[in-house]
């Protein structure tokens, strides 16, 4: 039996793309043990919420990371680290970096060093990497990544990240949320076509300092209503507002009460469920014919279950992560203008039997990728196995 960390992963946070990256990931190691011929159970460790939660199959703990995480006899995170055989960081997807902040840095970094403290093999699975924007983050950040086993990033501009940064030990995959489970749902048909909103609650705030702190060039309450406005009024859609980030505890963060809330102001959209899950997310994402989202993981899944999308970005992980499947019909909102992606939605809306093409293609790339990440954790476990045997 080989024990395996997830370092920065969740399956309870309100952000389901989170719990997106740990389902998935969990599907994955599981899939290479299997080819290996060795049972495996995971330890989370990452921002856990206290509460009651259903038991998943082979997770035999969790350990939440405190700011106390440093001090062994004030926190279980040592103890936990070196119960495992192997750990992979995937730094919630994108918060290894210093753009958060200095507290969110010295954690998502110092648990990293403290892995390599504990003699663990630490991988970095696929994410955004940096960027690190200060001297010393930069510096504190190359130590930790050169003390990893490997350092995968999602898309390309990561990767000529880690080159331009000299991180030798790094290779690139693709998101793991790629390979997220879902069963496709069948909506009640009324001739109409299927379109799925993602409104960004985060970013419909103006972000955590609500005075647009992602530096968007548009106004992106503006645009929302603007694209609400538009496919209400054609009178062949139906339109469904659809969260990613549900949470009654960071109002900031909350997809779900403003999805509601435009709700009531546009008469006959229909406000999603309140997914519990990142896999009922995708499912009901996946019974859509045509998706605009602001929440990445929201966009993949649509993107992975074969739904023509247009991805709003706001920084350059959506850039780097749909360019490097080729798939070009994204926005972005820190350099375009509300009318430039009004043309983007509409013109992508009437041309969507293009866009499932490419998304087909995309996804082709996306499934060679994530074998390439796959062959890897093959080879990792097949070695931990046979040191202990």
């Amino acid at each position: 039996m080989l024990t395996i960390g997830l370092l920065w992963h969740s399956v309870t946070s309100g952000n389901l793309g989170v719990g997106a990256l740990t389902f998935s990931q969990i599907a994955l190691v599981e899939q290479a043990a299997a080819r290996v011929g060795t049972p495996v159970q995971f330890r989370l460790l990452g921002w856990i919420p206290p509460g009651e939660r259903e038991p998943i199959p082979h997770v035999i703990s969790e350990c939440g990371i405190t700011r106390s995480f440093f001090v062994p006899s004030k926190s279980p995170f040592w103890s936990h680290i070196r119960a495992c055989d192997l750990v992979l960081d995937i730094g919630e997807g994108d918060s290894f970096t210093d753009i958060y902040g200095m507290s969110r840095f010295a954690h998502f970094t110092g648990t990293k060093l403290l892995v390599w403290l504990a003699r663990r093999p630490l991988v970095l699975s696929p994410q955004t990497i940096g960027p690190f924007d200060q001297r010393l983050t930069r510096m504190l950040a190359k130590f930790a990544m050169r003390r990893c086993q490997r350092v995968f990033a999602r898309d390309h501009l990561s990767r000529q990240y880690l080159r331009d940064q000299h991180i030798d030990n790094a290779d690139e995959a693709i998101d793991v949320a790629f390979a997220l489970p879902y069963t496709r749902q069948a909506l009640a048909g009324n001739g109409k076509t299927k379109v799925g909103i993602n409104v960004s609650g985060l970013l419909y705030s103006g972000g955590y300092t609500r005075d647009n702190q992602f530096g968007l060039t548009i106004d992106y309450a503006a645009l929302t209503h603007q694209m609400l406005a538009y496919f209400t009024a054609r009178g062949d859609c139906e339109v469904y507002l659809v969260s990613h980030v549900i949470t009654d505890t960071e109002p900031v963060e909350d997809d779900y009460a403003v999805c509601r809330a435009l709700s009531e102001q546009y008469p006959g959209t229909v406000l999603a469920p309140k997914f519990k899950t990142p896999v009922e997310a995708k499912s009901f994402i996946s019974s859509l014919e045509f998706f605009v989202g602001a929440r990445m993981h929201a966009c993949i899944a649509a993107f992975s279950s074969g739904v023509p999308v247009v991805p709003l970005a706001y920084s350059r992980k959506f850039n780097g992560l749909f360019e490097s499947l080729g798939y070009r019909h994204f926005g972005d909102c820190k350099a375009a203008g509300e009318a430039e992606l009004m043309t983007l939605v509409r013109d992508s809306f009437e041309q969507r039997a293009t866009l499932q093409r490419e998304v087909e293609q995309g996804n082709a790339q996306a499934r060679q990728r994530l074998a390439h990440y796959e062959d890897f954790l093959t080879n990792q476990l097949r070695a931990l196995n046979d040191q202990k045997h």
